[in-house]
């Protein structure tokens, strides 16, 4: 054989190698939602995230000043924004959560808590590719001001008294269903069909 054959072939090899690891993933998954990505698959997502960050936004030092008021406007904005997938807690424990793959990380956890104030930022305004998250920026200051202020709420996560989880419970959106009842009622009440 030829060289040129051999690498065509070891090509090949590889190729077909591939092809069979995600028919067996796939056959062995379905493809289902409910389960856990395994620690291999957490380790390699983890991993990429990590390089797709430059490292020029890793570095990235908050440039809000972290103040009572920065800390209660990021609370507001993660309780009417963040909450119905990463819950007023940050734990994930939610209905839109659980039905997400991969289910969104327990912010108060230290996988999230070790990065860094940029990579915190980077990921609120990119959003992360073949997961949930979607990307928030827009590219103007005022919004950015914005996730600067999440960065330090979602750090606050670990120390959040529960006064607190349930004063966001009154800044989450409420559900159409719950606003159309409120409505009947108030008819109801006007004596209107």
């Amino acid at each position: 054989m030829s060289g040129v054959r051999r690498w065509g072939f070891s090509i090949a090899i590889v190729l077909l190698g591939c092809v069979l690891a995600v028919l067996g993933y796939v056959w062995m998954t379905g493809l289902r939602a409910s389960p856990a990505p395994g620690a291999l698959e957490t380790r390699v997502a983890r991993a990429a995230r990590g390089l797709a960050i430059p490292s020029g936004d890793r570095d990235r030092p908050n440039p809000v000043e972290l103040t009572p008021d920065a800390v209660a406007r990021g609370m507001a904005h993660f309780a009417d924004h963040c909450a119905s997938c990463h819950a007023n807690d940050g734990s994930g424990a939610t209905e839109l959560g659980r039905g997400l793959y991969p289910k969104p990380p327990d912010m108060r956890l230290e996988p999230t808590q070790r990065l860094t104030d940029g990579e915190l930022f980077y990921i609120i305004e990119q959003g992360i590719r073949f997961t949930g998250m979607p990307a928030f920026g827009t590219g103007d200051a005022e919004h950015a001001g914005e996730s600067w202020e999440l960065v330090h709420f979602i750090r606050r996560l670990p120390q959040l008294p529960p006064d607190e989880v349930e004063r966001m419970r009154q800044l989450n959106p409420r559900p159409p269903a719950e606003i159309r009842q409120e409505l009947e009622e108030e008819r109801f009440l006007r004596g209107e069909p």
